[in-house]
């Protein structure tokens, strides 16, 4: 077992399956020890728990559970890429898009369910560069989408 398979199971914390995307792109792209990992919704069993813009049919604490799955199932689909989530070097940079009601400003602490998760389960290597930003309409009424970029390990992490 890995030291960070070792940690999401001290941690209490399962990876989704992943899953191939529903429409044409690549779900993880790695070049030059860098992987680019698309946005990434909540679906959980193809559905969306909460669907809506936050500050009005979303809480921030909802739209912080669902930020945490985006999390989940990007390191999934990074696994499932990398063979090992050991061959995470460092999170460089998240993105995070929230569909937002108007006037509400605090994508900020929605995003933050992310940057806490990450740092739980990587410590200093989960801490990370990072960009909230409010937006209109996102796919499927989803109110949060995230997008990541981490340093990986050429190898994907295997010792040779």
């Amino acid at each position: 077992m890995t030291s960070i398979e070792q940690r999401l199971q001290d941690l209490d914390i399962q990876l989704p399956e992943a899953i191939p995307p529903l429409y044409h792109y690549v779900p993880v792209m790695i070049h030059q020890g860098v992987a680019y990992i698309s946005g990434q919704v909540p679906r959980v069993n193809g559905e969306v728990p909460y669907t809506g813009k936050v500050g009005r049919e979303v809480t921030i604490e909802q739209a912080r559970e669902l930020a945490e799955i985006c999390v989940l199932k990007a390191l999934s689909g990074l696994k499932a890429s990398q063979g090992s989530l050991d061959s995470v070097e460092q999170i460089l940079k998240v993105t995070g898009y929230v569909q937002s009601a108007p006037g509400f400003s605090e994508q900020s602490k929605v995003l933050d369910a992310v940057s806490e998760l990450l740092e739980k389960i990587f410590g200093e290597k989960g801490r990370h560069a990072r960009t909230a930003v409010g937006v209109a309409e996102l796919p499927g009424n989803t109110p949060i989408e995230v997008d990541f970029i981490i340093a990986v390990k050429p190898d994907g992490g295997s010792e040779r």
